[in-house]
């Protein structure tokens, strides 16, 4: 067990430093390859932060474990608005422009009903996961479609700022972009192996380890990327990355995992787990227009009524991870 726990530490470390190498190399690569700034910032730094989301689950979904890889993408997406939406509007009121709250919520809410419809026959199959792939492939095409056209949204996130904050020759670009690659797969696997050990010790699912322990592991970039946003007073790269990273983990994250592994999906994810997720994801579009109309802000009340659900659902879900040591 203490291996495990060992390996769980290391593993998220190791993961979050190596996803950062990786967007680095990968950034700086696309840049001297010629790839427009756009384009680096919507592919490659738009959707970043969800690199560790994206090789844990694949790399759960093909050692078997599937249920560790719906956890860890249904986790990430409740852990980056509940928990790290509330920290930062505590921290400092989060402006939201009214694009965020017509055109990207209003998107993630449609695409968060989706992946519950197919929930419904208690079962994610590998046509399911094409399915996701496919909307998902539909969702940045066109994102980049805008882009292109002089409509960048907040999912392009800040790539100027990014490649000039971080400038490397060619060689050094692709070195990072290698090594950062290899300790992503070699960290997601650490952290994959200790989280089954784990829930096998305690009898618990691999989902709830997936969906607490790895979740608030694998969200641990959104986190300092929203700080470092608060420090810049950059509110739009706050809820842009959130926004981004759950409609990559809705449909990208969940979705590959489906394919490499199809999995029966317990009653209990879609009505306490998906439905969480759903209702956070609308009560966030709620917290940014208001019962009045256009507010454009997350409160610190807001942020504190965020914490507090996250605070309560992880309690709930430990205490069956109580239960099931005590039975």
């Amino acid at each position: 067990m203490l291996m495990a726990f060992g390996a769980i530490i290391a593993g998220l470390v190791l993961l979050v430093w190596s996803a950062d190498k990786f967007v680095e190399g990968a950034a700086a690569t696309a840049k001297h390859l010629g790839m427009p700034t756009l384009l680096i910032g919507m592919v490659i730094i738009g959707f970043g932060t969800s690199a560790p989301e994206l090789a844990v689950s694949a790399m759960a979904a093909s050692d078997g474990n599937p249920g560790l890889a719906l956890g860890n993408g249904y986790g990430s997406n409740i852990t980056n608005i509940a928990l790290i939406v509330g920290l930062t509007a505590i921290i400092a009121p989060i402006a939201v422009h009214s694009q965020v709250i017509r055109k990207e919520l209003p998107l993630l809410i449609v695409l968060t009903l989706i992946a519950g419809a197919q929930l419904l026959d208690g079962q994610l199959s590998r046509m399911d996961g094409w399915v996701l792939l496919a909307v998902f492939a539909v969702v940045m095409g066109w994102s980049i479609y805008q882009g292109l056209k002089g409509k960048a949204d907040p999912l392009a996130g800040d790539a100027d700022a990014e490649i000039i904050a971080h400038p490397m020759p060619l060689k050094t670009a692709v070195i990072w972009l290698v090594i950062g690659l290899v300790l992503l797969i070699v960290s997601s696997r650490m952290l994959v192996w200790g989280a089954v050990t784990i829930a096998q010790s305690l009898g618990v699912s691999d989902l709830v380890i997936g969906l607490t322990i790895v979740a608030i592991g694998t969200s641990l970039p959104e986190l300092a990327s929203a700080l470092a946003a608060v420090k810049k007073n950059e509110h739009d790269l706050i809820l842009g990355n959130i926004l981004g990273s759950g409609i990559f983990n809705t449909l990208a994250v969940v979705g590959l995992a489906a394919v490499i592994e199809p999995l029966a999906v317990d009653p209990e994810v879609l009505y306490r787990d998906w439905t969480l997720m759903l209702a956070l994801t609308v009560g966030l579009f709620l917290m940014g227009y208001g019962l009045t109309g256009w507010r454009k802000l997350v409160s610190r009340v807001d942020g504190g009524i965020l914490v507090l659900v996250y605070v309560a659902y992880t309690g709930y879900l430990l205490s069956t991870v109580v239960a099931a040591g005590t039975a």
